[in-house]
């Protein structure tokens, strides 16, 4: 197995969504739901070689609309409100 296979089969794994982009990429992404109805959404997105090209996350409130971004690669931008709750 090559090194983009094996990096292509764990994203896979720790992510367990993704779609398929249109330079070959591909975007992931998983999401833990808060006590009080709140998510937030993990998300990565790698070029054709599995290498990673941005991750952030995302925060969703109770109604399911992004509040905030917070992208930590390839710079660390801290949390950007979209959204007031």
């Amino acid at each position: 197995m090559t090194a983009p296979e094996a990096k292509r089969r764990r994203n896979e794994r720790v992510f367990g969504n993704w779609e398929e982009l249109p330079d070959g990429g591909r975007r992931y992404w998983y999401e833990v739901t808060g006590r009080l109805g709140w998510k937030a959404r993990y998300v990565k997105e790698v070029d054709t070689e599995e290498n990673t090209l941005r991750f952030w996350q995302e925060i969703y409130n109770e109604l399911g609309e992004l509040v905030e971004i917070h992208e930590k690669y390839p710079v660390d931008t801290g949390h950007r409100k979209v959204k007031e709750p």
